[in-house]
């Protein structure tokens, strides 16, 4: 029962982490994007027509106007590249092979111990409960990756000069590990933790309720249609419930800590506090439109391909 469960969310975990790998990839940039963003005097520049050999003019930057999914996305391709849409693929499918695998194995693990025997079903309150361990314990296992993924994904849109160009996320993990410290690894993990938890908790609860609920009432029988609707609508609570962590997560995961100076943020509060400061509160929704475009597919995928491998190792 144990190790089937892992196999089972494992492999439908990693099919639809890469099917839906460039829709993360978007919502990536898309959180990052107004990130030390703000407006950055030029002194002591000489005016074309000037008369006075002591002229000078204040230019201030303007800043970069906020683009949209399907314009970071064309804009992503035009200078990186099709194959820029895959970039980090690697940490995808180790992320989906520690992390997802965790939460899966483990949330039907306790699925199967919390079962009423007698009606079969799980109180949603139980069901909840169980989301939010596996999650917690998944991201826990999962964080090197989840870091080594938001670098190589966020590394196309910084200046050349400015990348870290990891070959790998074997090369990121290593790399991080020798030049930051392996504390490094975990960077943002109790954001991890708690977005995992939330997402968890709300897509496989919510996917197990509203399946429940369709069979129940009648609304349609057990097959594709009953899996594609509960799923789609298990993905949207997850999106609505754990974008703010998410983008704040991304952010702290993605700085860059110079040596002998501060880094950017002391820590998820902070983080939380100086993006609500300078850009507003939606700005903790930042890429919410690729986050459920990629959440709605990613979830439909994930359980879809869960219920057909169920039916592939019911034998096992």
């Amino acid at each position: 029962m144990g190790v089937k469960g892992f196999v089972e969310g494992g492999i439908a975990s990693i099919i639809a982490g890469c099917s839906t790998h460039p829709l993360d990839l978007i919502k990536v940039r898309m959180q990052l994007q107004g990130e030390n963003n703000a407006p950055k005097p030029v002194h002591n520049l000489r005016p074309a027509l000037a008369f006075q050999s002591g002229s000078n003019v204040h230019v201030a930057t303007i800043p970069q106007a906020r683009v949209g999914p399907i314009g970071v996305g064309v804009r992503l391709v035009q200078q990186e590249g099709l194959a820029a849409l895959f970039s980090g693929v690697s940490a995808t499918v180790l992320r989906q092979t520690l992390y997802s695998t965790t939460r899966m194995g483990l949330y039907d693990i306790l699925k199967t111990k919390w079962t009423d025997p007698a009606s079969g079903t799980m109180h949603l309150g139980r069901k909840i409960e169980a989301g939010l361990i596996a999650g917690a314990i998944g991201a826990a296992v999962g964080n090197p990756a989840d870091v080594a993924m938001v670098r190589m994904q966020a590394d196309g849109r910084l200046p050349p000069a400015e990348r870290r160009n990891y070959k790998s996320v074997v090369d990121a993990i290593l790399r991080m590990a020798r030049q930051e410290g392996v504390t490094s690894l975990w960077r943002g993990s109790s954001l991890t933790v708690n977005r995992a938890m939330l997402v968890t908790a709300s897509q496989l609860a919510s996917y197990d309720q509203f399946k429940e609920m369709i069979l129940q009432r009648g609304v349609m029988r057990d097959g594709l249609g009953t899996h594609v609707t509960a799923s789609f609508a298990a993905g949207f609570v997850a999106a609505v419930a754990s974008n703010p962590v998410d983008v704040i997560k991304t952010r702290v995961m993605n700085m860059k800590v110079e040596p002998g100076s501060p880094p950017p943020y002391a820590g998820a509060l902070d983080c939380a506090l100086k993006t609500v400061r300078a850009e507003g509160p939606m700005a903790l929704y930042k890429g919410f439109v690729p986050t459920i475009s990629r959440q709605g597919p990613f979830t439909v995928v994930l359980f879809v391909t869960l219920e057909q491998v169920r039916k592939l190792l019911k034998d096992f």
